[in-house]
């Protein structure tokens, strides 16, 4: 098992070292909740546009794949915009809660960026082996990670019909975690400030 294939089976978990410390060190304050809170927001939004296209294979970890080659929606401005709007997710989470400023907050970045560095290598090597010029194309014209101001063009985009209602249902796991964890930091700033 390859680096990328271990953090693609196990990306469900790979967050719980980065929350413990997160939670344990936590010293949130009305500016960071609201700051925090803004990013998280911004990653999930981009999440849930991202996955009204690419639809609920992106819940998968069983192994690296695809069926469509998706270009619309946010993925004509970057190649992986879920694992962006996981970090800005992750990031915000850390401004919210506070904690170790600002070794957490730029920890976060740093163990995310890696864990979907290696992850997105596997799924270009996939995408390469089965779309091939179409997808070598897609690779050279979207960066992997920084969004572009300019979308890929419009006649190269897939053309998947976009599905929220199901970009919903498959989100319902994401939600439940960053509420879960804003929650958690919620409370620690009322029993801190009390």
């Amino acid at each position: 098992m390859t680096l990328g294939q271990f953090f693609f089976k196990y990306r469900s978990y790979t967050p719980i070292p980065f929350i413990i410390p997160l939670l344990l060190f936590g010293r949130p304050v009305l500016a960071t909740l609201i700051i925090g809170g803004i990013f998280v927001v911004i990653g999930e939004l981009i999440r849930l546009w991202g996955v009204s296209y690419a639809g609920s294979e992106t819940r998968t970890t069983d192994k690296v794949g695809g069926t469509n080659l998706v270009t619309q929606g946010p993925f004509a401005y970057v190649r992986n915009p879920l694992y962006l709007g996981n970090i800005l997710m992750y990031f915000g989470i850390s401004i919210m809660a506070n904690s170790l400023f600002p070794y957490l907050q730029i920890l976060s970045i740093l163990y995310f960026t890696f864990q979907y560095y290696f992850i997105i290598l596997e799924e270009e090597q996939y995408l390469r082996e089965k779309f091939k010029q179409k997808y070598d194309d897609y690779f050279n014209s979207v960066g992997r990670f920084i969004p572009s101001f300019t979308s890929y063009p419009a006649e190269k985009q897939s053309n998947l019909k976009q599905n929220i209602p199901a970009a919903y249902t498959s989100e319902k796991r994401t939600f439940q975690a960053a509420f879960i964890s804003v929650i958690m930091i919620v409370l620690i700033y009322f029993l801190i400030n009390q």
